[in-house]
């Protein structure tokens, strides 16, 4: 399932998919091998809002065993109310890029 998500995030620009499985280890792992994905476990507000403001990620992974319901809540909604703040981050991402090239 990351893989799927990940490739259909990473072909459509401005799209973002989140991954759920018992820890979301497994699958921010997983999807973080798909080529153009910033998968990010969220496992706080201020992990969801630094994913967001300075990694840019596309793909959300959370614990289905380690969250309640209200928690992930929270994250998405910090996560959807920042932006990525460009500069030396969007210079940050650039270089993973070229790193996925080779």
């Amino acid at each position: 399932m990351a893989e799927e998500v990940g490739r259909r995030v990473a072909g459509q620009g401005g799209c973002y998919g989140i991954l759920i499985c018992g820890t979301g280890l497994g699958m921010c792992m997983a999807a973080n091998k798909v080529p153009g994905i910033r998968a990010a476990l969220l496992y706080s507000e201020a992990a969801a809002e630094y994913a967001r403001r300075h990694n840019d990620a596309n793909v959300l992974a959370f614990g289905g065993r380690t969250m309640a319901f209200a928690q992930v809540r929270r994250c998405l909604e910090t996560f959807f109310s920042h932006r990525f703040e460009e500069g030396r981050y969007a210079e940050r991402n650039a270089y993973i890029r070229r790193m996925e090239r080779h």
